[in-house]
Parts: C-alpha cells; structure tokens; sequence
C-alpha cells in the first residue's frame, strides 16, 4: 500500500497529508494487528469517519442519525430567516432556491428514509403559513403534498422531496445503462452486477448502502 502510494506521489507530482488520513477496521481486526497497520502507514486509526465530500463514509442501521446533518441545515436555515419579514414571494423564492436544494446532492446517492423526508417537508410547511422560531404554532392550511403540486393543479410547485430523491437516483441508473464504459459504471458492474444487467440486478448478501 506504501508503495502503491509512493508512485501515485511520484507521478501525479501530489503528497499525501499522512496527518490528515485515517483507516478504520471492523471490529474482526485484533487490536495489536491494527496499531501495527497504524504504526506502518502513518495514519491515525479511527472507531468510525464522519463524513467525505459532504456524504457519510459509513451508515449504520440507524439512518435517520446518519442522515440528522440534512435536516439540522434545513432548520437552521429557517431559523435565520423566520424573524425577517418575508412575503409570501420571499417564502417561495426561500423554499424552493435553498431549502430545498440542501438535501439535493446527498439524495443524489442515498435513498433517505421517509421520516427524516416527512420531518423536512413539514418544517418547510411550517416555514411557509409563517411557522418559524418566533411563532412555533399555528396552522398549516395545506398538507405539503397540496402545496406540491403544479401550479396548473392549485399547487405552488414545491418539490416532492421522496419523487426527487427517486427521479436523482434513477438518473444515476441511467448514467449505468447509456455510459457503460465510464469508470464508476464498470466499478458497480464489477461490484454488484459482474454477470449481469443494471435492470436484472439483485440485492446480494449484506450490500452497501449506495
């Protein structure tokens, strides 16, 4: 692995910050075996990472905790904008230009769990009848799912948040089926799918979460 990294420094002109790396093994590794792999490649051992690129690099049973971050932005953001006086318009323009465009990348990898989506859109119902820090009750006059539909249906056009996380997920499905030969198609072939379709794929034994 040293050597692997020595020539990928060697090549790309790239160091790799050792202080700033860490490994994490299951809880099948020995502990002296660990130190030593520690000890050997200079990085710090870790019980489990946060995230990398702003997604979580492991997710446990628990999802809503993993996934807690997504819906912890979203109220902050609320809370900064609900003692400011915003129209009806600024509510819309909010809504659909910020809040929910939090969530967007990480749905474009993960299926969230419904609840944590329930608990988002009815912060962001709350937000819209003007339900924020300042006024925590009131009345929602229409269900989000009323609120999100067309406008040429007496909606507003909020974003159904469970269609758009499976609409993101199957355009990544389609990035498999029309680009086969991009790297991260023929890595999930490799992985999940080696003597088979992307359509005729099943669940093997204890998949990843992705």
């Amino acid at each position: 692995m040293k050597d692997i990294l020595y020539t990928y420094e060697s090549a790309s002109g790239q160091a790799i910050s050792l202080p700033k790396s860490e490994f994490f093994c299951s809880r099948n590794v020995p502990k002296p075996l660990r130190n030593n792999l520690a000890a050997i490649l200079g990085v710090q051992a870790v019980l489990g990472t946060d995230k990398y690129l702003g997604l979580p690099s492991m997710i446990g049973r628990n999802r809503n905790s993993t996934f807690a971050y997504i819906k912890d932005r979203v109220w902050q953001k609320i809370n900064s904008w609900s003692s400011k006086c915003l129209s009806k318009a600024g509510r819309e323009v909010m809504i659909k230009s910020v809040l929910q465009a939090i969530p967007s990348y990480v749905m474009s990898i993960f299926q969230l769990p419904a609840t944590l989506i329930n608990t988002i859109e009815k912060m962001m119902n709350s937000f819209w009848w003007g339900h924020g820090r300042t006024n925590q009750r009131g009345i929602n006059w229409l269900s989000w799912e009323k609120l999100s539909m067309h406008k040429t249906n007496g909606g507003l056009g909020f974003k159904d948040l469970t269609a758009l996380n499976l609409a993101m997920l199957g355009k990544q499905g389609w990035k498999f089926l029309t680009g086969p030969d991009s790297l991260v198609s023929r890595m999930f072939k490799a992985k999940y799918f080696p003597k088979n379709t992307f359509l005729a794929a099943t669940i093997g034994h204890n998949p990843n979460y992705v």
